[in-house]
């Protein structure tokens, strides 16, 4: 029990501060609403959060819905015919290749202003760029490839293709001779006519003339180029781990060897130590530590495309993931199991396992054969063309743009040729207006009127300007997840490096893609790889 006089001391320090205890209940209600105002704040922030997540979700999911199913379903294409409905000669485009140039061309063109016709022996177009990540897994091949017939099928006009090979070109009577790839009873030969051709074909690569290379080396330009080196890879580190670690044959299967310091060979040896480091490495961790991977370029640097500060932090990077990088270093001869160097005038013989040839190129046997008709050809490092992309010697039909081409200034890019096909579609545009109005004047009896389109005519020729390459750069992985890029955006240039490029370098790759399927297909491949690794099978 309370005495009387705590009782009496309680009532007066009460009296003394009248309010108090009022306060106190109204200062803890405060306190407790702005807990609750604070917690419902936080509650609105996150219900927005999530519903702004749910609807981006769902755009995004109805958006490639949308594109997958667009791409899927193509509309109804218009015909080929010899004559349009007033009359006018319809003439036949013929197009040579499906590279970046030619695709980039037969996306781009109103296929119903020409019988267009397409022919390749390649029935599909290869996104080169991701090229050196398949042969270790980190892209499947048919995620960078897309189907000519499908590309085809897209335009607005009817397209014919024929898979096969042109053998030869006569810019005389306008024809070029053409092999089926089939072999056997469907094999075929045949001449096609054309009033316009686009030599489109490519490059081969070059050996430089050094013994031994195109028997030994593998070259990395192709599909069957990368299943042919993933092949050898595999077979050889399987063949290594029978053996024992002093075999010095051991040794030598684990050596691979890359020729040439451009974008595919950096970037190949790049991927090919990603895939011993982070994946091999688990499966196989004595063996993986005995993979040597070498780089030799002949120049002073690799990546010489690009600025001085951006290779010279590749060559570091390339150091430190323990890529033997060897400059000013030439390959003088190839055999079955090394191949023959010489830096500072100095010879040394390299063992190899795997060797793969990623430097140079040489003009096919169609280009070759064009050449040798038109006096005006007299260079081999490629067909000779104006600053309109026709091919001198044939101005009037022939144009030619890509690898197989030679003018200063531009570089055997996917960039210029691209730019390239993109170039041409806008010509042939004007073009076809140009020849309507050649066959009005011949079809026209009024002196005046005659006057009036040739008029006309003339200014559609002078709106036809050269064409221009505008560089926009140049981007390149380097392994452990980095990249370079040299950029031009307007007159700026920016230089970026590191992690944050690696995933410009992503982003701008998907963007380049040529379908929105392709995007999905290698946006997946990539998620794959960061969550269940790359396969180590054949």
């Amino acid at each position: 029990m309370f005495s009387r006089s705590a009782f009496r001391v309680s009532s007066r320090f009460t009296a003394a501060r009248p309010g108090l205890t009022c306060r106190r209940f109204l200062s803890q209600g405060s306190a407790g609403t702005a807990v609750t105002a604070k917690k419902s704040l936080t509650k609105r922030v996150f219900t927005g959060i999530a519903k702004a997540s749910l609807l981006s979700v769902l755009a995004g999911t109805a958006y490639v819905s949308y594109e997958l199913y667009r791409e899927s379903n193509p509309s109804a294409q218009k015909p080929q015919g010899a004559v349009f409905s007033d009359g006018s000669p319809r003439k036949t485009l013929v197009i040579l290749g499906t590279g970046w140039g030619s695709i980039s061309l037969l996306k781009n063109l109103d296929t119903t202003l020409y019988n267009v016709i397409v022919v390749s022996p390649r029935n599909y177009f290869l996104f080169t760029p991701l090229l050196p990540s398949t042969p270790v897994g980190t892209i499947e091949l048919k995620s960078i490839v897309e189907p000519v017939r499908s590309i085809t099928r897209r335009t607005p006009g009817e397209v014919v293709y024929y898979e096969a090979e042109a053998l030869d070109v006569d810019p005389r009577t306008k024809t070029v001779k053409i092999k089926s790839v089939e072999s056997g009873e469907h094999a075929y030969e045949m001449d096609l006519n054309y009033d316009y051709l686009v030599v489109g074909v490519g490059a081969q690569p070059t050996t430089f003339g050094i013994p031994g290379v195109f028997e030994h080396a593998s070259f990395l330009k192709e599909i069957p180029d990368a299943q042919d080196i993933r092949t050898k890879i595999m077979n050889n580190i399987e063949r290594a781990a029978t053996l024992s670690p002093n075999d010095p044959e051991r040794k030598r299967l684990l050596s691979f060897v890359v020729v040439g310091g451009g974008p595919t060979g950096v970037e190949f040896a790049a991927e090919l130590r990603d895939y011993v480091d982070q994946d091999l490495s688990k499966w196989m961790p004595e063996l993986s530590k005995e993979i040597k991977v070498v780089l030799c370029e002949a120049l002073p640097n690799i990546l010489n495309m690009f600025d001085k500060s951006l290779w010279k932090y590749a060559q570091d990077l390339l150091k430190e993931e323990k890529i033997d990088l060897r400059i000013n270093t030439m390959v003088k001869s190839v055999d079955a199991t090394q191949i023959t160097t010489k830096c500072n005038d100095k010879l040394e013989e390299l063992p190899y396992g795997v060797l793969v040839w990623a430097t140079g190129n040489a003009p096919r046997d169609v280009s070759n054969s064009l050449m040798n008709k038109l006096e005006e050809q007299n260079s081999r490092r490629g067909l000779l063309i104006n600053n309109k992309l026709q091919l001198l010697g044939a101005e009037d039909s022939i144009f030619a743009i890509g690898d197989c081409t030679f003018y200063p200034g531009l570089f055997p890019t996917a960039q210029v040729a691209h730019q390239e096909g993109e170039y041409l579609a806008h010509v042939f545009k004007k073009q076809h207006k140009i020849d309507q109005l050649s066959w009005q004047i011949q079809n026209v009896r009024d002196s005046s009127e005659i006057a009036r389109l040739q008029t006309k005519k003339d200014k559609l020729n002078a709106q036809i300007k050269q064409f221009e390459y505008q560089h926009q750069g140049a981007l390149a992985y380097i392994g452990s997840e980095k990249a370079i890029a040299d950029l031009a955006i307007g007159e700026s240039k920016y230089r970026l490096a590191g992690s944050w490029t690696f995933w410009f370098w992503k982003s701008s790759y998907l963007v380049m893609c040529l379908t929105f399927r392709n995007r999905v297909l290698v946006a997946l491949d990539w998620l794959k790889v960061s969550v269940l690794g790359r396969d180590s099978s054949v």
